[in-house]
């Protein structure tokens, strides 16, 4: 945290158009008849993303807004009505030569241009999403200026820093910057997710192949990290705290995973005394696995996408954090607990430990199951029950 003395020296996020030299803000513009709003392309960022994204819809209701996404995060937001387009990324451009990769993003913009966006709006922090919105001869171009794509925009917020470095806010902070740029007010910091029809239905199934009727609880385990292993607290300690959930509860176990994190769910499951329902056969997708967390009566997670997914639906929620500072990502959700044990070496946020990955093997199950213990207080018999 900063001292007054350090806050002073620092870039407040709400006026930084103003240190930027912009002069008025683009909220004293006519309203955008067509507004792309380029998203995060992190789950949690995403997630995190939805309270700014959800008063710009409200602020212009009669705007034509498309949000530009990566097409494996579309099922996040899907059952939401803040979009009246989604445009999807291209394809990965992995493996191909410098001049078609090139000539894929130009044409990219050339479809973007015929579109005719008055606004771009910029959650994203990448080099590229700048470019585009130029290239794509969006009139108002609104993000932060870092990482050198300051001259790609016309109106330019600037991220707090202190002597130089980056200082820590919470995201949802940081987006409803943006939002409140535009002429939005009453941000709210509460992430907000909704579900479909198909999405219940697959967590259904799932429910009755693995036997829970209505009534019996439901434990969400959580023990990957797309970031990378350094985020991921030990498989062993995820399985001892899911045994103390059965023999406590009878809880019915699940265990979600991403593609690259099949490996650790399995581990988590041979681990453990008692049965659980790994999600690898298919890995579930983003969309029924926000349904399953809906239902669940507690999420243990590392820090990382799906645990924003109890935090919009209010799940309780038990969140292992290591390399990484619990400020970018803060929410101050009343259902969260968050265990982490202070080292020397962090918070690094790398991906990987050089080390011994001691800040999270010095997280013990014991921690754990206190604090899941301490946000059930009666209520993980609750919450089976479909839509």
């Amino acid at each position: 945290m900063l001292n007054d003395e350090q806050r002073d020296d620092s870039r407040e996020i709400g006026d930084s158009h103003k240190a930027a030299g912009i002069g008025e803000s683009v909220s004293g513009q006519k309203a955008p008849s067509r507004m792309l709003v380029v998203l995060p392309n992190w789950v949690g960022d995403l997630v995190l993303a939805t309270p700014a994204l959800r008063i710009i819809r409200e602020r212009f209701a009669d705007t034509h807004i498309a949000f530009l996404l990566r097409s494996n995060l579309e099922d996040i937001l899907s059952g939401g009505e803040w979009a009246d387009e989604i445009v999807r990324w291209p394809a990965s451009t992995k493996g191909q030569s410098r001049p078609k990769r090139r000539q894929g993003f130009l044409g990219f913009a050339a479809e973007l241009r015929e579109r005719r966006y008055d606004w771009a709006v910029l959650f994203s922090n990448s080099f590229r999403a700048a470019l585009l919105a130029r290239l794509a001869g969006i009139r108002s171009r609104i993000g932060y200026d870092r990482d050198g794509r300051g001259l790609l925009l016309t109106d330019k917020l600037l991220p707090e820093r202190y002597k130089g470095k980056y200082v820590p806010v919470p995201m949802t902070r940081y987006y409803n910057a943006i939002a409140r740029y535009l002429g939005c007010r009453n941000c709210s910091d509460q992430p907000e997710l909704y579900t479909t029809p198909q999405e219940e239905a697959v967590v259904d199934g799932l429910f009755t192949a693995a036997g829970v009727t209505q009534g019996k609880p439901v434990v969400v385990l959580n023990p990957g990290s797309s970031f990378g292993p350094a985020k991921r607290w030990l498989p062993e300690r995820f399985a001892e705290v899911a045994d103390g959930l059965v023999a406590e509860h009878r809880a019915a176990v699940f265990i979600a995973c991403g593609p690259k994190e099949i490996d650790t769910a399995r581990q988590v499951a041979a681990r453990m005394r008692h049965p659980s329902t790994v999600l690898d056969k298919p890995v579930l997708p983003l969309g029924p696995t926000k349904a399953l967390i809906r239902r669940a009566g507690l999420l243990i997670t590392n820090d990382t996408g799906p645990r924003h997914f109890g935090i919009a639906f209010r799940v309780p929620t038990v969140t292992v954090f290591g390399p990484t500072h619990q400020e970018w990502t803060a929410t101050d959700s009343p259902n969260e607990r968050a265990i982490q044990v202070p080292v020397d070496c962090g918070p690094c946020m790398k991906r990987k430990c050089p080390l011994d990955h001691r800040c999270m093997s010095r997280v013990t199950g014991n921690m754990v199951m206190e604090a899941a213990r301490e946000l059930l207080s009666g209520r993980l018999h609750s919450t089976t029950a479909t839509p």
